[in-house]
Formats: C-alpha cells, sequence, structure tokens
C-alpha cells in the first residue's frame, strides 16, 4: 500500500485530506480530467512506539548487527 505523510504536503492540501470525513469522496483531478477517486475509510489507531532499550540492550543490538554484518561479509 502507498503511504503519504501529510507532513510532506502544502498545508491546505494536508487540511483537506485530514479534513475528509468517513465516506466523503475527494476527486483527483488533472488537465479536467479525473485520475482518481479517494474515499476516506475510519482512522487507523497509530501503532504503539516500541519501549526504548537500556544502555545495555542498544549496545548488545548494535554489537549483534556489526557481528551479523561481518559474518555476511566473509
Amino acid at each position: 500500500m502507498a503511504r503519504l505523510d501529510l507532513d510532506d504536503l502544502p498545508p491546505r492540501i494536508a487540511a483537506l485530506l485530514a479534513g475528509l470525513a468517513e465516506g466523503e469522496e475527494l476527486l483527483l483531478v488533472q488537465h479536467g480530467a479525473v485520475v482518481a477517486r479517494l474515499t476516506a475509510g475510519p482512522a487507523e489507531a497509530a501503532a504503539p512506539e516500541p519501549a526504548p532499550l537500556s544502555p545495555e540492550q542498544h549496545a548488545d543490538e548494535v554489537f549483534e548487527n556489526f557481528r551479523a554484518a561481518i559474518e555476511d561479509e566473509f
């Protein structure tokens, strides 16, 4: 599925997209021709942020990634 970050869009377009009610349609038009029709669905809950790693866990993860990369290289 394609993903579009509203922060990357001009504010007016981002506000239009964010303000669509569930079931409301938006036509995308280029040179007078309809190129796409978007229908707003229910907003999905954001995925929970993973718990931050302790410094020891972070160091272990970095070391493991480094070791795996070295093994893949040789």
